[in-house]
């Protein structure tokens, strides 16, 4: 299928070649006419310009973006609707909030403009594990896309079918879901970055207890000099909490025992926020996600071992650096 993929950083760029691997025409426009003549030398077709990038797409066109949510979503999307004609697809794979893709999909609906939100998991590691995808819109035009999901997706790979599964139908089991009406993708991916939250403070804050475990404040019989790598190397293992943040978790232990590197400034993005706020409207008691989000906003004003640990595995899954020490403390959307 040919389609358009609008932003080209992190994850748009590998995106495009994942997409590329797999036999589709991608036009690509980005903001850096560098990053677009990179992309293209990798056998995308370029584009110069937003009219330029929808002049090359077909009928029904499709354009994914992948850009900051906010602003730059709501210009790109308006700014597309003003070019798209009936039937044509426009796609939202940053981490919009749910509200404004319901919003979006009623005001392009009387065009006939489908619009189509996609939680993306999978960061910078995607091009080669492929990406989750949680999806929301119009049941057609999700359809309509299962070539484009197909590909982006991990496959079933090798992990063991979940016990009772085998007559149920759906695409789960291929790393992508169709989750409901415009909206439905990014509340359920807004939810699991929530969760996301909770786990790494979880682990954070063990493998701190362990880099205590020898203070001076404790009885010298009751003090242990524990080697935190390879912790998290044994229970990647056969553990009950092994994972894969836990992976990379053993990987930064790996490459520096003391993550020095690291300040312990933890940024959080907009879902982290806004799945607090679900759980308030929704009366749903939510005490882990809330601690974690929290110890984020607490991670700028003081820097333990934890936090540091919290930074080490936003960067290996993600590529997000964290600012430097007295760098300024906005939010970043990531």
């Amino acid at each position: 299928m040919r389609l358009g993929m609008v932003g080209l950083g992190r994850m748009g760029a590998n995106m495009t070649r994942r997409l590329l691997r797999g036999a589709h025409e991608v036009v690509v426009s980005d903001l850096s006419a560098d990053n677009v003549k990179h992309v293209a030398s990798e056998g995308a077709i370029g584009s110069s310009s937003l009219d330029d990038f929808v002049a090359k797409l077909r009928p029904p066109r499709i354009a994914w973006l992948m850009v900051p949510a906010g602003t730059a979503t709501e210009q790109t999307v308006q700014a597309l609707a003003q070019r798209f004609q009936k039937g044509d697809i426009i796609i939202d794979g940053g981490n919009s909030f749910f509200k404004d893709d319901v919003r979006r999909s009623r005001q392009l609906q009387p065009n006939g403009i489908h619009y189509i939100d996609v939680g993306t998991s999978g960061g910078v590691w995607g091009l080669e594990r492929g990406y989750c995808m949680m999806i929301g819109g119009p049941r057609e035009a999700f359809d309509h896309l299962n070539p484009i999901f197909k590909t982006l997706a991990p496959g079933r790979g090798d992990i063991a079918r979940t016990p009772g599964r085998e007559n149920v139908p759906g695409t789960a089991e291929d790393g992508y879901i169709y989750c409901g009406p415009s909206g439905a993708g990014h509340f359920v991916k807004m939810v699991h970055n929530g969760i996301e939250y909770g786990l790494m403070q979880a682990y954070a804050e063990g493998f701190d207890i362990f880099r205590n475990a020898n203070s001076n404040e404790l009885a010298p019989e009751y003090r242990y000099n524990l080697n935190l790598g390879d912790i998290a190397e044994v229970w990647r293992r056969g553990s009950v909490v092994s994972s894969w943040l836990l992976d990379l978790t053993a990987m930064a232990l790996t490459e520096n025992p003391t993550l020095s590197e690291y300040t312990g400034f933890v940024q959080d993005s907009g879902e982290g926020r806004w799945t607090i706020q679900a759980a308030i409207d929704e009366a749903v008691p939510a005490d882990v996600l809330s601690a974690a989000l929290y110890a984020r906003f607490r991670s700028r004003q003081e820097h333990t071992f934890a936090e540091k640990l919290l930074s080490a595995m936003r960067q290996k899954f993600g590529g997000h650096v964290e600012p430097k020490a007295g760098g300024t403390k906005e939010l970043v959307r990531t």
